[in-house]
């Protein structure tokens, strides 16, 4: 018997010393030297380190070998990461290699997401915790470790396999089962582990012979469900994706190649959306032989992008509401305080005092609507009092007359001995509305919904997440199709909604809970499929002495302590015309600006001549904050006032704490009192 050679000696099963000596490669790329050798030191005994410090030198390395993993840093001078991994996924020969970005920054979902669609499989947020960047590193080499031992394995077991077919056939057989085995295990783990299948190449309908994952956790039906009722997997894919499916099989058939995003009713009646992939697997001569394929439950990723679209959606409406508001509140100003004047120096009587009432009316009711408006896109500043509810049903049943139609009727229920609540009343005003077109909704038949108005007192053995106190319920109620038990705790969440695509945003019940909470209360549910829902709105009880809601323009007479000279600024020239009449009716004197610069040019040359300056904020060349700041340069002790449309301070900017915010509309008292308060 022969000593060992210089050649290592293979036997059944062994690897050759050579292959066995090679060890994974790993490709990290960042422009920072410093972070290329911390990564080196933390990762060299897990593989082979090869550095690049761009995009270009990396593709570079990519020609040259192979890697069980890239580490790619996102931000690079020339091309940057996200560039570089669509280069790398485009790439036949590198597209498979598994990319995990390295990023100081862009945590967010939007980049998050779009790290994910150029093929990332992972993210490490710098600083890099060596133990988490080890952990997930070295479950990528050894992933590559297993499938290079599998291709050697295969290599070696395939060259026995030759040996063995020319002298005995039937250990050809068993070798080439063994290789046929190794294949799919091979396939197995290259795959996501989601839940793995192998299908026949003709399968009508369309069945697995063999499934891998927990099917049963992802569909609700077990793999013998699926075997005992063959049609089960198309008769449950969504109507409106059946034909996208059906075509993407007859391509498979031609191409060896499926690819598909669908969605699939589950067995508790919830869709999940599912990402189908096959390959086509040939034999050990070439003939095709069976599909091997993944299905991934992709729900939460199109959910977060629906979320992402949704939520800039609302954004662009709330700034475009906010800008739309503001304009508005330049107009109102105007025409309130222009009719404030008419009635003032004008004695009306009869029918013109009647048209003057009515047309205060109506720019009241002008004001009122952008102030709902405004509570709408979030801009309006929260002022919580004591509300009256019968005013509160005045205000709701002025909002939804012309909007729930002949075929439902609202019904309130107010006891005498009611509580007043202590909320904001734009606010609670949305809310009841929310409730009201939800109710609506679901009584496509028409019906009453009905108001009930209650006197609660919260202990400590009550369910509620409330404090102990008194509260006030408003319920509302209808008898519609009601709301599932499984959802009812769902349809709280932002953008969840059981409408049709299109009827509906999914915020209008989380806007409800949202200020509800925010008024130290809380939203109640109860449903019954087929008998209706009544959602029950808790607010806390107002005391004594809470400051009442009072929207009624104060009438008081203004009174004028001394005389005044204005320097008044102001884009919009109706804004400021009417403005200076009101400062003449009340005694005082203005030069007019129309815009910044005018206004400190003037300043520059009669400043000692001026007791105060009043100034608009939002003008197109210098707003009102920058105005003040440059006029404190030339006079630092001349007081000033800031009028506006914008309805939350934090629109206004930085602005120094004795400068007076006075918003548009404004009465003839409410501009005596600011210019009081003042000077």
């Amino acid at each position: 018997m022969k000593t060992a050679s210089a050649e290592p000696v293979t036997t059944t099963g062994s690897i050759p010393a050579a292959e066995q000596a090679e060890r994974a490669r790993v490709l990290v790329v960042d422009d920072d030297q410093r972070n290329l050798l911390a990564v080196r030191t933390v990762l060299e005994d897990v593989g082979e380190i090869v550095e690049a410090s761009s995009g270009e030198e990396a593709l570079r390395h990519l020609l040259k070998g192979e890697f069980a993993v890239i580490l790619l840093d996102v931000l690079m001078p020339g091309i940057d990461g996200y560039e570089t991994a669509e280069i790398i996924r485009s790439r036949e020969q590198t597209k498979r290699i598994p990319i995990v970005f390295l990023s100081a920054v862009n945590k967010d979902a939007e980049h998050l997401l779009r790290g994910y669609e150029m093929g990332a499989v992972d993210y490490v947020f710098k600083p890099v915790d060596p133990v988490v960047l080890r952990s997930k590193v070295a479950v990528f080499v050894d992933l590559f470790a297993k499938t290079k031992e599998i291709e050697r394995k295969a290599r070696h077991e395939q060259a026995l396999l030759d040996a063995a077919l020319r002298a005995n056939s039937e250990r050809l057989k068993a070798e080439k089962g063994l290789r046929q085995a190794e294949q799919r295990q091979a396939a197995i783990i290259q795959s996501l582990p989601i839940v793995l299948y192998l299908e026949p190449l003709e399968c009508e309908p369309r069945c697995p012979k063999f499934v891998s994952g927990d099917l049963h956790a992802m569909t609700g039906y077990s793999f013998a469900d699926v075997m005992e009722h063959p049609d089960l997997w198309i008769e449950r894919v969504h109507r409106d994706d059946k034909a996208q499916v059906l075509a993407a099989l007859e391509e498979r058939n031609r191409t060896g190649r499926l690819s598909v995003e669908y969605r699939w009713r589950c067995s508790d009646g919830s869709y999940k959306f599912f990402h189908d992939q096959a390959v086509l697997l040939n034999d050990g001569d070439g003939k095709p032989q069976e599909f091997a394929g993944t299905l991934t439950d992709v729900t939460e990723r199109r959910l977060l992008e629906s979320q992402l679209v949704q939520a800039q959606k609302m954004d662009a409406i709330g700034k475009l509401t906010g800008g739309i508001a503001h304009d508005f509140n330049n107009l109102l100003a105007a025409v309130l305080g222009g009719l404030g004047l008419i009635e003032r120096r004008a004695k009306l009587s009869g029918d013109n005092k009647r048209i003057m009432v009515m047309t205060k009316r109506a720019a009241d009711q002008g004001s009122e609507l952008v102030r709902r408006l405004l509570a709408f896109s979030r801009q309006q500043q929260l002022e919580p009092a004591a509300l009256d509810l019968e005013a509160l049903h005045e205000g709701v049943d002025d909002l939804l007359r012309h909007t729930l139609g002949g075929l439902v009727e609202l019904d309130w229920s107010i006891p005498a001995d009611a509580w007043k609540p202590f909320a904001d009343q734009a606010q609670l005003e949305l809310a009841l509305m929310n409730l009201v077109i939800n109710a609506r909704d679901a009584m496509p038949e028409g019906g009453t919904i009905q108001v009930a108005i209650e006197n609660r007192t919260v202990t400590d053995d009550d369910p509620l997440p409330l404090s102990e106190g008194d509260y006030v319920s408003l319920a509302v109620i209808d008898n519609g199709c009601g709301i599932a038990p499984d959802m009812l705790d769902k349809v709280l969440e932002p953008f969840f909604t059981t409408k049709d695509v299109g009827k509906g945003t999914g915020l209008g019940l989380s806007m409800v809970y949202g200020f509800a909470k925010q008024s130290a209360g809380t939203l109640s549910l109860s449903s019954e499929v087929g008998k209706g829902t009544r959602a029950e709105l808790w607010l806390p009880r107002a005391s004594q002495h809470a400051p009442e809601r009072d929207r009624r323009t104060d009438e008081a007479e203004p009174e004028v302590l001394r005389t005044l000279n204005v320097l008044l600024i102001d884009d919009h020239a109706e804004v400021r015309g009417t403005t200076a009449a009101m400062l003449a009716e009340l005694g005082h004197s203005s030069v007019e600006a129309g815009s910044g610069p005018e206004a400190l040019a003037i300043l520059e040359e009669q400043g000692d001549e001026f007791d105060l300056i009043i100034t608009d904020y939002a003008m197109p060349k210098q707003s009102g904050t920058e105005v003040v700041r440059r006029s404190r340069e030339m006079k630092p002790e001349l007081p000033a006032i800031i009028i506006t449309g914008y309805a939350d301070e934090a629109e206004i900017g930085a602005r120094p704490a004795e400068v007076a915010l006075l918003m548009k509309p404004f009465t003839l008292a409410q501009l005596a009192g600011v210019i009081r308060s003042s000077t």
